[in-house]
């Protein structure tokens, strides 16, 4: 099992601690050499509870003093303080874990940088975060200044036992390595070849209209995950992990055992168990350096991931072991066996051989781990709210299925040049990816005293060394200042209209897949995957409505005055990805085909 991780935060502080405790001990004896005499009790008593708090206070007015100085020096400023009732920041933190489990996603850090300003040092534990939603900042962390920032050991220590080494949890040489190894597999060949979206996109929606006309809504967010996980774990390792086959799952007001045979099948356990691993990874984002503490006796993340590494690890150990075999046939015929790549697992059993040690698969599973988190769940993010849109808008509905039914018709399936011409459905679908970031929250940290361009035409900000400095885009995104005055409304046209000057003038306010050296390797098959999905389900179905009696409702008491936020008629939250709360309920009406001709 390990140590306990609350043991391990505790082990790695007490230098911290003990030192003020140590001073106290040797004033007390020098107070009773200099007056020969021991110190009084309720002084040595006093001495020793105070010594810790007296100790932080001064390390934190050292640092405030130290970089104050280091600002002025530069001709720069420190990011403006949130202001906390509690020690340590108690009651931002209590707010921020409400946050994650509340109904209004990110309203606190929207009210700071509301009172504030877009950058904000949000002090956790006496320890800066300085966020920011400011576009010139996320492009001096993502690109301008990209080797002054990295994922950093607080990121790597939440997200180890979720993304081990993986190209999203390592920096410098080992993720230099992880993407090397993966990017030449995303080429224009394999993400365009759409033979295994069109097989999962028909079984799903042939459940989804068998499901309607049973007269029950269908949990679109739940049903179009198993698509993309069936998708991704085929495209990743040859083998689908054959979660469509579980069915699709009944409402909770259906009738008692309807969800028996979905509830026991054992593709849900690896889904609900990877879906879990996610959610409490994202929840010690809350708490920094101290989430150990909040699972102090065990490693939730952990438990969940070793229920996944029972489905990943026979099929691992497999492909090495078909590549040592190809190898030994090699060796005695003399004759190639041909290329090992048809998947990216196969990939990357033949281009870590020779660079690193695969004696121990973790390097390839890591990375699989990693691709397939990316490639599952924000392709099954933006769907899902795409499909929530076009609930609301149907005039946008009516519009993209013209679309598709003038390019493509109602029954051809789509290939890549047709996706490519589809100028609606790309604003469409970028529209979503703007109010609805797939990742909405990500973070670096400072690995050298940095500087920010100010705001507004305001001082620059300094930026200390290893500070955490997190960045929104989902909140950037919808910023009236760099979107207009409309930036809360859903209108695809703004992709395609005058409106588009707010992008063309600065490209780093729209970051749905990130920016710089670390770029999403995967852009492309994104857009082609939830483009070919699209299609295929606007030639099934030509209407949608949110199924208002089945959703989760939001609570009467929710706040008003938060943006957008106020204008939902779901739950929105997030994971390590933005979802909606107890799924995407929606009834749908068959394409009539007459209308279709």
């Amino acid at each position: 099992m390990g140590i306990p991780p609350g043991f391990v935060y505790i082990a790695g502080r007490l230098p911290s601690l003990v030192r003020p405790l140590a001073l106290a001990y040797v004033g007390s004896r020098v107070w009773a050499v200099l007056f020969e005499e021991p110190a009084p009790r309720w002084l040595r008593v006093s001495a020793y509870l105070f010594s810790i708090p007296l100790g932080v206070a001064c390390s934190v007015l050292y640092s405030y003093v130290r970089d104050r100085r280091e600002a002025a020096r530069r001709g720069a400023v420190l990011a403006p303080r949130v202001k906390s009732m509690w020690p340590g920041g108690l009651d931002i933190i209590l707010s921020l874990a409400q946050d994650f489990r509340n109904v209004h996603m990110g309203a606190p850090i929207d009210q700071y940088c509301q009172e504030y300003g877009p950058v904000v040092n949000v002090r956790l534990m006496f320890e800066d975060q300085i966020l920011t939603t400011e576009p010139e900042h996320i492009k001096a962390v993502l690109a301008t200044q990209f080797n002054s920032f990295e994922k950093g050991l607080v990121f790597w220590d939440q997200l180890s036992t979720l993304l081990g080494t993986g190209v999203f949890n390592s920096d410098g040489e080992t993720w230099k390595f992880h993407r090397s190894m993966t990017r030449p597999f995303f080429s224009k060949d394999r993400i365009s070849h759409f033979d295994i979206f069109e097989k999962h996109a028909e079984n799903a929606l042939s459940q989804a209209k068998a499901r309607l006309r049973e007269g029950y809504p269908v949990d679109f967010q739940d049903m179009v995950g198993r698509f993309t996980l069936d998708s991704a774990t085929e495209f990743l390792f040859g083998k689908c992990v054959n979660s469509l086959s579980a069915g699709l799952v009944y409402p909770k007001n259906s009738f008692p055992g309807k969800n028996m045979d979905y509830i026991n099948h054992p593709s849900n356990v690896f889904v609900r168990a990877f879906s879990e691993a996610q959610s409490q990874a994202a929840f010690r984002s809350r708490f920094g350096t101290f989430w150990r503490l909040v699972e102090f006796w065990r490693d939730r993340v952990r438990s969940e991931m070793e229920v996944c590494y029972k489905f990943i690890d026979p099929v691992l150990k497999e492909a090495m072991e078909a590549k040592r075999l190809m190898k030994e046939s090699e060796r005695s015929t003399g004759q190639e066996q041909g290329a090992f790549e048809d998947t990216l697992l196969g990939h990357l059993v033949n281009c870590t051989e020779g660079k690193r040690s695969v004696t121990d698969p973790t390097v390839i599973r890591d990375e699989i781990v990693n691709i397939l988190l990316a490639g599952r769940d924000t392709t099954a993010s933006t769907l899902t709210f795409l499909i929530y849109m076009l609930s609301q808008h149907p005039e946008v509905l009516k519009r993209l299925r013209d679309e598709v039914l003038s390019k493509v018709g109602s029954s051809r399936r789509p290939t890549y040049d047709d996706v490519r011409d589809m100028k609606y459905m790309r604003a469409v679908i970028n529209e979503t990816l703007r109010l609805y970031a797939p990742v909405p929250f990500n973070v670096r940290t400072s690995v050298e005293a940095a500087v920010w361009p100010g705001v507004n035409g305001g001082p620059p900000i300094y930026i200390p060394p290893n500070t955490q400095t997190p960045y929104s885009v989902f909140l950037m995104h919808r910023r009236k200042d760099l979107w207009g005055p409309d930036a809360d409304n859903f209108d695809p046209d703004r992709f395609l209209d005058e409106r588009l000057k707010y992008l063309t003038a600065n490209p780093f306010i729209f970051l749905p897949f990130n920016a710089g050296p670390r770029i999403c390797l995967g852009q492309q098959f994104a857009y082609n995957e939830v483009s070919f999905f699209l299609v295929c389900f606007l030639q099934t179905f030509s209407s949608i409505t949110l199924a208002e009696d089945v959703q989760t409702q939001r609570p009467a008491e929710f706040p008003k005055g938060l943006g957008r936020n106020s204008q939902e008629k779901v739950i929105i939250r997030h994971q390590l990805t933005l979802c909606v709360h107890d799924g995407l309920w929606v009834r749908m009406g068959e394409a009539d085909r007459a209308d279709n001709m």
